[in-house]
């Protein structure tokens, strides 16, 4: 055990290992139903942004299941690989300030390793997201939401959906002539598939005013 809390320590396995903790905790408050799993944000050819994070992942094949869930498999993956390198390889080596700048090539190395595992893993899973996605798209139309980004437009807007836990935050979109502002309430009315976000109209349009 004190081998195991050593080698979790070390550059660079004590990086993944921090993150690995944080993911832990998340997984736990969301266990505790304090978080949802945010399914609309899921990695998903419509889901992602194309670039950043988003993009990342996509390239990587890794898409149709929660952010959030690929994040900690690929942490937790990548984080073995470290593990396993500085427990068999590295504590034997003299490195001494050498350590550092190879121990950053064998987390790059330990990530990379990490995602044909972590896409083999979620291709069972990828089915049942799209089931649990379409579901819940579905029944959240003609729900109300608090517009939260500064305007809404064809391109962009943001909303946050309470729905008795954290809430969930939402891409709206809507022709920008029409004002929509940050606070204004507005309701979901169509689920947009390519954009992975929703059309919004107000309340009173929504019922017949």
């Amino acid at each position: 055990m004190e081998l195991f809390f050593q080698t979790s320590m070390t550059f660079p396995v004590v990086l993944l290992s921090f993150v690995l903790c944080l993911a832990i905790l998340y997984w736990l408050v969301v266990a505790l139903g304090l978080l949802d799993i945010d399914l609309l944000d899921s990695a998903s050819d419509g889901g992602l942004q194309a670039e950043g994070l988003g993009g990342l992942l996509l390239k990587l094949g890794l898409g149709g299941v929660p952010v959030t869930l690929l994040i900690t498999l690929l942490v937790f993956f990548a984080w073995l690989f470290c593990y396993f390198a500085e427990l068999l390889v590295l504590r034997f080596l003299p490195l001494g300030i050498l350590r550092y700048p190879l121990g950053l090539v064998v987390l790059i190395a330990a990530l990379m390793l990490a995602a044909p595992v972590v896409r083999v893993v979620i291709y069972p899973l990828r089915p049942l997201f799209q089931r649990l996605l379409a579901n819940t798209t579905s029944s959240l139309l003609g729900r109300t939401v608090v517009v939260r980004s500064p305007r809404v437009t064809a391109m962009q807007g943001e909303a946050l959906l309470e729905d008795g836990g954290a809430g969930l935050i939402l891409r709206i979109r809507a022709d920008e002539s029409l004002g929509y502002k940050r606070g204004d309430r507005l309701v979901l009315l169509e689920y947009l598939e390519p954009e992975h976000a929703y059309r919004v109209i107000t309340e009173d349009e929504f019922n017949g005013h």
